[in-house]
């Protein structure tokens, strides 16, 4: 290091022979050479770094005005600063007080004027704006040998590194979030509590809620069981404003922590699965029936407090029903067997805690699902009870004595009854003001509630099964003629026919409308597509060609769908099953059949389905999964000891009823 110059002449060469007073006069010549160096030192430093420190830090260093009088100039604030030095910005990396500390011990190690050469040096760059910066530290890496930037790649990669979410804004951070998968998220929220607040924050998880709930991920292929997804689309725009007003409504959170009220959008309210809620007799047997999640962070303090709406975050929304898919895909569940009936169980529903089985010995029983309890046993049939559906207020049944009755299933009242077959009532459907009655007698009855008006859909054969699509005002009917098909309410005519099983179809069912699937390239059956105008006339087109031409007829649902833009196309995709132990993937739109999920030994029976699973279950005793998108069957269930008659489906557990005269529920909650 080269030094002044005064302070080279004043040091007194080694070995001179010097007496006391020499070294007394040596010694205050020293001390004077000290301090004369330190003066040199300051003076250096005050011609070569107040230039910079003057210039590129005003409010610190430049006089509040200039020699005339004339006030000085303010600079911008953040002139002469790279990005990571700048004092309001939140990526400044400020000085590791512990390297610091370490730093600070090895200068003091040195030699006083090794000292002060140093931190002149560091002074210079210090107050050196970003161009500076980046000259000097070439000239340095220039004259650097092979070990020293050795160790300069060492200490470089550890300092690179950035808090970005901290820099970003919280909109761009939420953004970068929501691309992480849900491992990931947990990792994040384990990096810092700035992380963790934003990781866990609603706008990431009501996305990935949004994202599996009650679907397959397009990225994953992964999906999670029902959720209300009306709630999930109320939530969708309170979520965006609040990830757009994150940092104010941390703030007014940290300023008033005692706040109870819930978020704005953070979260679903607490009963999950449906929005219909089934009540007993009273409200104390609805207070056991609805299960209330509170927030983690719930106090009670007063006693209006407790009837205040409580919200759970949408991460533990996810969290518990990503344990419940992750029952299913691993068989985790627990059976429960429902014992009463004295002959076979025919037909059943359940909505929350509630069961409805019907069976031949003539009653329809209702239990309670969480203790297995009977509660009531409704009576007035005089044959078999065949099917049933019910809702908030009345139960709808239909039995082999020709009858539909419709009961207050509340108190186990009969309201009516409704003689309109000739034959046994098989299959029935309520939805709003219409209810669809099928029957042996080779008709499907619609049953107008509310202008009281009747009319029929003739059929070649018996009819098994039938559904009614309100939004589009068709209606599916399956027939033992081998066919399944779809009619318009409003001409009462068949739009559709559904014709490939082998033998008689014992199902039907529409798919719900927001489940995706992919087509695979070549249909099974492509080349027969079927449409019908009229009841029992179908038109097979068998040329490519032919088919060609009139796809734009075929695709169509006629000309009340065209007339009506209000009115909705029927549901895209049906299922079918039939005694020839096949279950069959439709489109509805062309009638070809995408897909066939063989499996079964026997004629399958029962048929249900949701968005991300299909459960059936025939005369083979075996109830089966399957996953819509993939024709192969997931999991297979034995316990009945007899066929399977009936099967009822949810985002957590399923139930069967058979000719074991048993119901039994499995359940994948816990």
């Amino acid at each position: 290091m080269e030094y002044p110059k005064d302070f080279a002449e004043s040091t007194v060469p080694t070995g001179t022979p010097v007496d006391n007073a020499d070294v007394h006069r040596t010694a205050s010549h020293e001390s004077k050479a000290k301090e004369t160096t330190s003066e040199t030192l300051a003076e250096l430093a005050k011609q070569n770094v107040a230039p910079f420190l003057t210039k590129y830090h005003p409010r610190q260093y430049a006089p509040l005005s200039s020699e005339d009088g004339t006030p000085s100039i303010p600079r911008a604030v953040n002139a002469g600063y790279c990005y990571r030095h700048q004092p309001d910005s939140k990526c400044n990396r400020q000085a590791d007080e512990q390297s610091m500390r370490q730093l600070q011990q090895e200068l003091e190690t040195l030699p006083q004027d090794d000292q002060q050469g140093i931190a002149h040096v560091w002074s210079l760059f210090s107050a050196a704006p970003a161009k500076q910066r980046k000259l000097m530290l070439q000239g340095i890496l220039a004259q650097c040998c092979f070990p020293q930037l050795s160790f300069i790649s060492a200490s470089v990669r550890e300092l690179i590194r950035i808090d970005f979410l901290t820099a970003l804004p919280p909109e761009l951070s939420f953004k970068i979030l929501r691309y992480l998968d849900t491992a990931s998220l947990c990792r994040a929220a384990q990096v810092s509590h700035r992380w963790r607040a934003l990781a866990d924050d609603d706008v990431v998880w009501h996305r990935m809620c949004e994202q599996h709930i009650r679907r397959k991920c397009n990225k994953c292929g992964w999906g999670l069981p029902l959720l209300d997804r009306k709630r999930l689309r109320e939530s969708k725009r309170e979520i965006e404003l609040r990830a757009t007003n994150w940092g104010n409504e941390s703030a007014n959170q940290a300023s008033n922590p005692h706040n109870d009220g819930a978020p704005n959008g953070t979260c679903s309210v607490v009963t999950l699965p449906n929005t219909n809620k089934r009540k007993i007799e009273d409200e104390q047997s609805c207070h056991q029936i609805k299960r209330h999640c509170i927030s983690p962070a719930y106090k009670p303090v007063a006693d209006d407090d407790y009837y205040k709406t409580r919200y759970r975050p949408w991460k533990d929304v996810y969290r518990d029903r990503f344990e419940v898919g992750m029952n299913w895909k691993h068989r985790r569940c627990s059976v429960k067997v429902f014992r009463g009936h004295i002959d076979s169980v025919m037909c059943l529903q359940f909505e929350d805690n509630i069961l409805m089985t019907g069976s031949y010995d003539a009653t329809i029983k209702i239990w309670d699902m969480e203790t297995g309890q009977e509660l009531r046993t409704l009576r007035g049939h005089t044959a078999g009870v065949r099917c049933l559906q019910f809702d908030d207020t009345k139960l709808i049944t239909g039995s082999l004595d020709r009858s539909i009755r419709v009961w207050n299933w509340r108190t186990g009242e009969c309201i009516s009854k409704y003689n309109g077959h000739t034959e046994a009532v098989i299959a029935l459907h309520f939805d709003s003001t219409l209810l669809a009655s099928a029957s042996v007698d080779r008709t499907v009855k619609i049953w107008n509630f509310k202008d009281k008006s009747t009319f029929i859909l003739p059929h070649p054969e018996g009819v098994n099964a039938v559904k009614i699509d309100t939004l589009s005002r068709t209606v599916l009917t399956a027939c033992d003629d081998g066919a399944a098909r779809l009619w318009d309410l409003d001409t009462k005519t068949c739009i559709r026919v559904f014709n490939n099983h082998i033998g008689a179809v014992q199902q039907v069912i529409p798919l719900p409308r927001e489940i995706e699937l992919e087509h695979l390239g070549d249909c099974e059956n492509d080349h027969v597509s079927t449409a019908s105008n009229n009841g029992d006339v179908a038109v097979n087109i068998l040329s490519p060609i032919l088919e060609a031409k009139s796809l734009s007829a075929v695709s169509s649902f006629g000309p009340s769908f065209e007339e009506d833009p209000d009115r909705r196309d029927p549901p895209r995709y049906i299922i079918t099953s039939g005694v020839d132990a096949t279950i069959r993937l439709w489109e509805a739109s062309t009638g070809r059949c995408l897909r066939t999920f063989f499996g079964h030994l026997e004629g399958i029976w029962a048929l249900s389905a949701d968005t991300l699973r299909i459960a059936s279950g025939g005369m083979d005793r075996m109830v089966k999964i399957w996953d819509p998108r993939i024709p192969t069957c997931q999991e297979t269930y034995e316990g009945h000891s007899a066929a399977v008659n009936c099967i009822g489906l949810s985002d957590s557990r399923f139930i069967t009823g058979g000719d074991d005269y048993h119901v039994r529920m499995y359940d994948f909650r816990s």
